[in-house]
């Protein structure tokens, strides 16, 4: 089940769903250079970690598949520019640098590979970025599946599930996280209501949530942000599952902001919080939370909507993540499992295994 591809890779080049046009316009655009691909990430034409580290690698692949590089010097200077450009999009997506760095892994065993064999060894690393590129993609794809499986088991038969910003298709090139969860429960036979939040200021919840959620003809409620407090209380709310952008070694997790608010809210109220991620976005070098940067982004984003002003001209704060402690997690879904607290040793036991 999968209603919307964020992101492909054609012969012209990688194609991506303008996600800051939706729901109103479906607009694709085409990157034919990794400079003007990475600009995309940084503006959010393509968000959500899982969704950035494909695009990271797929802007890499893009980058050293067009170079102009006659011999591998060339091609491995060129090859770190690339990286570092790509590197400076987005600081909080964890995704992001897993990408890169596994890119530069398998460039230097090319590279060390194909040092001698001249332009047939140089077209060689080129096809194979490419195809490596390729690779993540659909591993990405197989891990929404696995975690869907594995978080479908949590949710209720019937009932309502609240998620928190857009962790679906679109922020992963797969079937979602939090979203594939609730996609494979509903392909199951449960009878769920999703309740949405909007998401201010950026309104993922509103703008591709629901257009997801609704693409696939599964129920739910958009509700505004500062509603979530009531529906937890009074609205039947049986779980609620979100996505994450960076979940450090103790479980501490960063996700779209609002969601430490949600997460406090539903443990006054008895509901449990689930987060669902890949394991690529487990950052077992930062001990906790404290660790995780924060994005800062544009007041603009606060003051203005659909480019109307609607605040007097006055300074605004826009941090686009918080981080919810992991005391307020119940579970977190990976595609090797369930992890559960200690998260400290659930993490690194999944994060260990082939």
């Amino acid at each position: 089940m999968r209603s919307v591809e964020p992101i492909r890779w054609t012969p012209e080049g990688v194609v991506l769903l303008d996600q800051r046009r939706l729901p109103g316009d479906v607009i694709h655009h085409t990157y034919t250079d990794y400079r003007e691909l990475a600009q995309a990430i940084k503006d959010m034409v393509i968000r959500g970690a899982p969704a950035i580290g494909v695009a990271a690698a797929m802007g890499v692949a893009l980058g050293v598949e067009r170079s102009k590089a006659k011999t591998l010097a060339e091609l491995r200077a060129e090859f770190a520019t690339i990286c570092d450009m790509l590197a400076r999009t987005r600081p909080t997506a964890v995704d992001l640098f897993w990408a890169i760095d596994r890119f530069k892994k398998r460039f230097e065993a090319l590279a060390l590979a194909e040092a001698n064999n001249g332009d047939a060894g140089l077209a060689r690393i080129r096809i194979s970025l490419v195809e490596e590129a390729q690779k993540l993609h659909q591993e990405r794809r197989d891990a929404d599946e696995r975690i869907g499986r594995f978080g479908a088991e949590l949710l209720p038969k019937t009932g309502r599930v609240m998620t928190q910003c857009n962790a679906g298709a679109l922020a992963t090139g797969g079937i979602g996280t939090a979203l594939g969860v609730i996609r494979m429960a509903v392909e199951g036979g449960y009878r769920i209501e999703v309740l949405v939040p909007e998401t201010r200021p950026y309104l993922q919840g509103s703008r591709l949530t629901a257009w997801e959620l609704h693409q696939d003809h599964i129920p739910l409620t958009l509700i505004t942000d500062n509603m979530v407090g009531h529906f937890l209380k009074t609205g039947g709310v049986s779980a609620v599952v979100v996505g994450a952008d960076r979940i450090a070694r103790n479980g501490d997790t960063a996700n779209k902001i609002g969601t430490y608010g949600i997460a406090v809210l539903a443990r006054e109220n008895k509901v449990p919080f689930y987060v669902a991620a890949p394991i690529s976005t487990l950052d077992l070098s930062i001990a906790s939370g404290d660790q995780i940067p924060i994005e800062e982004r544009s007041e603009e984003e606060v003051t203005h909507l659909a480019g109307v002003r609607i605040a007097p001209d006055v300074h605004a704060a826009h941090p686009a993540f918080d981080v919810t402690p992991a005391r307020f997690i119940a579970a977190i879904i990976t595609e090797r499992g369930i992890a559960r607290a200690p998260f400290e040793e659930s993490l690194k036991d999944f994060a260990e295994r082939p």
